[in-house]
């Protein structure tokens, strides 16, 4: 054969490869195109499910870019009971969070369910978690930060549901039970042990493990350390790498039964604030006080109240207000150090 006539059907050979490899790949690449905006379209659905602003609020007010940045905040994580007769059920679980990215400094703190504080909108005293049965998180929020002298930028609510959607999607938690005990599982009603030391647990399963108070020793604050606990391995699960791809996953699982006025252009901005400061110890605040019975003239009975101490809160409230003020924190570090080298 000619050599330049084999040289010519080489090339022609190459050329066939090649197109074949391009339209391969760009079909590939359109069919990766596709399922990304059919993701896109079904994780908007969820997102926009989720999004639920305080009043006088949008999405596109107050908050935008916060969080990208990296301004201090503060993030309100509330678990919501519902029960038959009740409008919007009440908070079972609140706890707040404060964060610095700048100083890489997270503060948690969790607030009795119990706890006597005045409903401004009601215009009289009663337990946190009946401000929201009656005006949702607007009255929650309003009155936590009546009661803690801070700003709330972010609420994330969920009910038990998605509390279990959300355990479930990160592939379960990891905890360390700090004592043998009981609970009663949702749905099944089946007894489970938690044994003392090292546990892992399914949605269902930390469920129980974070409702469970009156057989704990501490009572509320007891349960309040497991929600804790639990909040901060579902976290540092939900923000790990092996996760963020999954995000879409994540979203439209939790969509139906969770809440939140943090924006949708937010979502990665916060992955990736954490992923700096998740290995930073996060201070674990508490606020101190006593339970005292009321008699309640409305339910003709006497009612628990969890009553803070006000020297407690008054520290409660410089530590939350330090963290999320980088002049205060300088002034403490340098005060701190003046002390050392003093010897105060």
């Amino acid at each position: 054969m000619d050599p330049t006539r084999l040289t010519k059907l080489k090339s022609t050979k190459k050329r066939r490869i090649l197109y074949t490899v391009l339209i391969i790949s760009m079909l590939l690449l359109s069919g990766v195109i596709v399922f990304a905006i059919n993701l896109s379209l079904e994780t908007s659905k969820a997102t926009s499910k989720m999004f639920d602003p305080l009043d006088g609020s949008t999405e596109n007010e107050n908050h935008v870019n916060l969080i990208a940045d990296g301004s201090p905040f503060t993030l309100l994580i509330a678990g919501i009971e519902h029960e038959e007769g009740e409008k919007n059920g009440r908070s079972d679980a609140l706890i707040l969070a404060t964060v610095n990215p700048k100083t890489k400094k997270i503060s948690l703190v969790s607030i009795p369910r119990d706890t006597r504080v005045y409903i401004e909108e009601l215009g009289y005293e009663d337990k946190i978690n009946h401000a929201y049965s009656v005006g949702g998180m607007n009255y929650t929020i309003n009155t936590l930060e009546k009661l803690l002298d801070i700003p709330i930028d972010f609420y994330v609510s969920t009910d038990f549901q998605g509390f279990e959607d959300i355990v479930d999607t990160v592939g379960g938690v990891d905890v360390d039970v700090p004592f043998t005990f009981k609970a009663q599982l949702t749905e099944s009603l089946k007894w489970k042990t938690y044994t003392k030391g090292p546990m892992f647990l399914n949605g269902n399963e930390a469920l129980a493990y974070v409702r469970m108070r009156k057989k704990d020793p501490e009572g509320d604050m007891g349960r309040n350390a497991r929600q804790k606990q639990v909040m901060q391995e579902v976290i540092n699960k939900a923000t790990s790498l092996s996760n963020i791809t999954k995000i879409d996953d994540m979203i439209r699982d939790v969509g139906n039964n969770v809440k939140t006025n943090i924006p949708t252009s937010e979502y990665f901005a916060f992955i990736k604030m954490y992923q700096k400061i998740k290995t930073s110890p996060i201070e674990q605040l508490h606020l101190e006080g006593y339970d005292k019975k009321l008699y309640d003239k409305k339910e003709k009975k006497d009612i628990w109240y969890f009553f803070p101490n006000d020297d407690s809160l008054n520290k409660l409230k410089e530590s939350l207000k330090w963290n999320l003020d980088d002049a205060g924190q300088s002034e403490i570090k340098t005060k701190e150090v003046n002390d050392l080298s003093t010897g105060d």
